[in-house]
Order: structure tokens, then C-alpha cells, then sequence
């Protein structure tokens, strides 16, 4: 079988990522193992262990990096968290200081709302639609 297993994510810093990930959008911390040139391998998931994708959280080396934390995918929507329970998680991220672009929509393939991470990348919060 093959999958994607980990996508990067370029972060001002370690910590305040790992705090928002898994704090904000109650992902699960996998992994943060330093590395032998002051950098750290920092994975976090979304669900249970195994269940899909990771992000690989990664400090910015030097000024070109620093001018794509926020910003990977060019102001679109780049990253899509699917839930099984949309009210759920939509009310727990608000709670938890999550910014939402705009209202909750529901559309004919399920519900959805924009949100920002702490840097300014866009996300999709998504049920999907039942078949």
C-alpha cells in the first residue's frame, strides 16, 4: 500500500507549533527527537496513530524558508482536516482560539468552514457528506 505518510510544514518555532497543533487542533504529538545540527524532527497527527497522514513540523534555516511560514500554498486553502463530528471539533477549535474566515457552510459535499493555523495557512475543517 502506498500513502502519502508526512507532509512538512515550515514553522517560525518548534514549541508554539507543537502547542497549536496539539493544544488548538488536538493533534497528537508523534515524535520530537533532536537532530545532531540543532534542528528537531517534530511529528504531529491529526488522528489515531497509523490513521493517516502526518505533519512534519520544520523551523525555518534561513530567510527564503522565513518567507513561506504562513504562507505554502499562496494564500489558498492547503491542508483539509476531515472530523466526524463538524459541530464537535468547529465549537472545540473556537473555544480553543482557532480563527475561522468565515461562517460554516454546508454544502452538497459536506460541511465546512476556512480556518487559519497560527502562522496564516488555510484549512479546510470538513464532514463529508454521507453517500
Amino acid at each position: 500500500m502506498r500513502r502519502i505518510a508526512l507532509v512538512t510544514l515550515v514553522v517560525d518555532d518548534y514549541d508554539e507549533a507543537i502547542r497549536f497543533y496539539t493544544e488548538a487542533l488536538g493533534f497528537r504529538l508523534v515524535e520530537d527527537q533532536p537532530r545532531p545540527d540543532g534542528s528537531r524532527w517534530v511529528v504531529v497527527e491529526p488522528g489515531t496513530e497509523g490513521g493517516g497522514s502526518g505533519l512534519l513540523l520544520a523551523r525555518a534555516k534561513d530567510e527564503a524558508q522565513r518567507g513561506r511560514v504562513g504562507d505554502q500554498t499562496g494564500g489558498r486553502v492547503g491542508f483539509f482536516l476531515h472530523t466526524d463530528d463538524f459541530a464537535r471539533d468547529h465549537a472545540r477549535m473556537r473555544e480553543a482560539g482557532v480563527t475561522f474566515l468565515e461562517e460554516p457552510r454546508h454544502e452538497p459535499y459536506g460541511s465546512v468552514v476556512v480556518f487559519q493555523d497560527l502562522y496564516g495557512n488555510r484549512w479546510d475543517l470538513l464532514q463529508p457528506a454521507t453517500a
